[in-house]
């Protein structure tokens, strides 16, 4: 009798915690916001692995996202033409040397100059804008819209000024900042390319070498796992560089063909915040908008038809070939993610929120799949799933049977 009480309490524990898959995640969430806090309250001692992780970062990332853009070029002639990568990665230097020294000699003159002068003229050009657009609101039939856009026009006056002070006040005041962000910066164009170079080199040992510090049970799923990660951010990094340049290339030959002031700048701008999905695009078309409603009504009607044309090519060719459906990720998602890592980290995580999701997805992915197969808690669901498929095999017997 008292062994059978004994197993009721043992069963009902094992049926209300143990087994119970609400329970479970339960006491995981638990464990998780406990190791937040734990991690929080000893966050002095993590400070010097914050300090050097930020420190070796930026040229780890930097050559890092050249590893993505070079490493199958240099895959394709080892794998197909037997060239030693170190030659090819030389070569591949070499190139880039030749290209820097051309956009320096060439290009960046240009455009500096061009941005220098939009910077110099921007107030006039924002106040004949206002001022060409008020006067196109005189008409009586727009007068009940007349008082909402001149809200918004003043209240995007006051937004630009505020930010132009605070941005003024904080370079005077973080002067020292200052000296230490050019500090990484230099530091970063110089160690780069070392990374870059033993990254290329010894890319197709680092998987190998970071698997064997797994269990043997597990390394080859710790190898897939690391395969999928290099998969989807090499896709990401690739196809967003190779769509953000060709977006620059076409909004460069548009506005020079249509004679738009400061084109090659604008260019530059709408390439660089292509990078950021599905708003970069339209945030760097506003410049040249109000640029060219400074200008006149032809003008704006040749804008608007080269944004139309950019946007029909790379959303019809360039974005599907490059960047297909990769990273599996919903528009909406997609959006919802720039939304909420803009609000809490800013323009990095714009920029990186999409990577990182990426990751974390197919890390969490990957232990959920592992729990589902070694827990009991899906046991009888399995099951279940096991009887409808073969309920589903034997109806379609029956079917290929009743059609013979």
């Amino acid at each position: 009798m008292k062994e059978a009480k004994n197993h009721k309490k043992q069963t009902v524990f094992k049926q209300w915690f143990l087994n119970n898959r609400f329970s479970v995640v339960l006491l995981n969430i638990l464990l998780f916001f406990l190791i937040i806090w734990v991690f929080n309250k000893i966050s002095f001692v993590l400070n010097p692995a914050r300090l050097f992780f930020s420190a070796i970062l930026p040229p780890l990332l930097l050559a890092t996202i050249q590893f993505y853009i070079m490493n199958p070029l240099v895959d394709f002639l080892e794998r197909k033409f037997k060239v030693p990568r170190i030659a090819t990665i030389v070569l591949l230097f070499v190139l880039v040397a030749v290209a820097l020294v051309w956009v320096i000699n060439r290009l960046l003159p240009i455009v500096q100059v061009q941005i220098n002068s939009l910077i110099r003229n921007w107030p006039h050009i924002w106040n004949d804008a206002v001022n060409i657009t008020q006067n196109a609101l005189r008409d009586p039939a727009l007068h009940s819209v007349k008082n909402n856009i001149n809200d918004m026009i003043n209240n995007a006056q006051k937004t630009l000024f505020r930010t132009g002070r605070n941005a003024v006040e904080a370079t005077l005041s973080n002067i020292s900042s200052a000296i230490s962000i050019v500090t990484v910066i230099v530091m970063t164009l110089l160690t780069a390319p070392f990374i870059l170079f033993f990254m290329l080199k010894d890319a197709h040992r680092l998987r190998p070498y970071m698997t064997q510090f797994a269990p043997k049970r597990w390394q080859k799923s710790y190898s897939k796992l690391l395969y999928d990660i290099n998969y989807a951010l090499s896709s990401y990094i690739r196809g967003q560089i190779t769509v953000a340049f060709w977006v620059g290339i076409m909004f460069a030959i548009g506005y020079s063909i249509i004679g738009l002031p400061y084109a090659i700048a604008l260019a530059v701008l709408s390439g660089v915040m292509n990078l950021i999905p599905y708003f970069g695009t339209f945030i760097s078309f506003i410049p040249a908008l109000v640029i060219a409603i400074m200008g006149s009504v032809p003008m704006i009607i040749k804008v608007l038809v080269v944004f139309a044309i950019e946007q029909t090519i790379e959303s019809r060719f360039i974005s599907p070939l490059v960047m297909g459906n990769k990273m599996a990720m919903h528009p909406v998602t997609t959006i919802l993610l720039l939304i909420g890592a803009s609000a809490v980290w800013g323009l990095w995580g714009v920029i990186f929120g999409i990577p990182i999701y990426a990751i974390l997805k197919i890390i969490i992915t990957r232990i959920y799949n592992y729990y589902r197969n070694v827990s009991q808690v899906f046991a009888e669901e399995e099951a279940g799933n096991e009887v409808v498929r073969e309920e589903v095999l034997e109806d379609k017997k029956v079917i290929k049977k009743e059609t013979k």
